[in-house]
């Protein structure tokens, strides 16, 4: 690792929203796969985290260095439970959640130490409950689990993340209002701003809550600084944008995937990628302030997306 910056500390992330909009990266899978590494595994990407970091910190440079100013580290699918299942103590488990903040640190100093220029930030990923599962259920939701049984589940990964000290937790690929509502109640009091983004068919989470109510559960939490969408269709973003907008008041996140459907069943992407670079002004005017890609949006589409928001 490099050694403490010269540069000027970055300002607040909610600062950088507020002065918006931010880029986000894109699909950090899709760039571990493009530079040849297998992720057929319950553990998908956080596999990588013990076993080839180095490939993890190469994929953060590559979004960073295509214009990317937030880096989503690889802690989606790192759990204590997935961890443990192939072997894995909660000592080492909590090292590796550790590391995959450190990493993308790392690639954003050796980015800049390169020539990128401006504030480079850091999101925790912290997928929902059913990632750990690794069976889809993160796309349906309802598993059968208490509000309180899934704070439990979350909260000691979160506690282990934000004590690493990343910019922003990213609680992400939320299906469920349910699950949100045991988000919410993990993250207070850790000391780390958080943004809330669900998984949705339509105007209705993946569990089938109107979006509207479900957005509705974080507009007076105050570790939540920004609401909205990803994992989902583009077409799906751009009412999500403006309901999530409405209801919060809050600057809105969206990462849409590429516009190819993703088959559980198959483990395959279906369709052809048609992610609409050309929304990006639309988004912003409904209220968008943190804008990337999620599955199957590598470097180039976020470099378009830089290109447009004049980042």
């Amino acid at each position: 690792m490099t050694g403490p910056s010269s540069r000027p500390p970055s300002p607040p992330f909610a600062e950088a929203l507020a002065a918006g909009p931010v880029v986000l990266d894109g699909g950090l899978s899709n760039q571990l796969e493009a530079d040849g590494h297998d992720l057929g595994d319950t553990l998908w990407s956080a596999r990588l985290l013990a076993e080839e970091p180095d490939a993890v910190l190469r994929a953060h440079l590559a979004y960073y260095e295509a214009g990317a100013q937030v880096a989503l580290t690889a802690s989606y699918q790192a759990t204590f439970e997935g961890f443990a299942r192939r072997g894995t103590g909660p000592e080492e488990a909590a090292g590796l959640l550790r590391r995959s903040v450190a990493l993308a640190r790392e690639a954003a100093a050796r980015a800049q130490a390169g020539g990128v220029t401006g504030p480079l930030y850091v999101a925790a990923s912290v997928g929902p409950y059913g990632a750990m599962l690794a069976d889809g259920s993160e796309y349906r939701g309802r598993y059968g689990l208490s509000v309180d049984a899934l704070e439990r589940f979350h909260r000691p990964r979160l506690e282990v993340l934000a004590a690493a000290r990343p910019d922003v937790l990213a609680l992400e690929t939320v299906p469920d209002a349910d699950e949100a509502q045991a988000l919410l109640r993990a993250v207070r009091g850790l000391g780390v701003p958080a943004y809330l983004s669900f998984s949705v068919a339509g105007d209705r989470t993946r569990a089938g809550q109107p979006l509207a109510e479900a957005f509705a559960g974080a507009a007076d939490a105050d570790e939540v600084i920004a609401v909205g969408v990803n994992c989902c269709a583009p077409d799906d973003a751009d009412r999500a944008v403006e309901i999530a907008a409405r209801v919060t008041g809050k600057p809105v996140v969206v990462y849409p995937n590429s516009g190819e459907t993703w088959d559980a069943t198959a483990r395959a992407w279906l369709g052809s990628p048609a992610f609409p670079a050309d929304r990006v002004a639309g988004w912003v005017a409904a209220g968008a302030r943190l804008i990337g890609g999620c599955c199957r949006v590598g470097p180039d589409t976020i470099a378009e997306l830089a290109a447009a928001l004049g980042r």
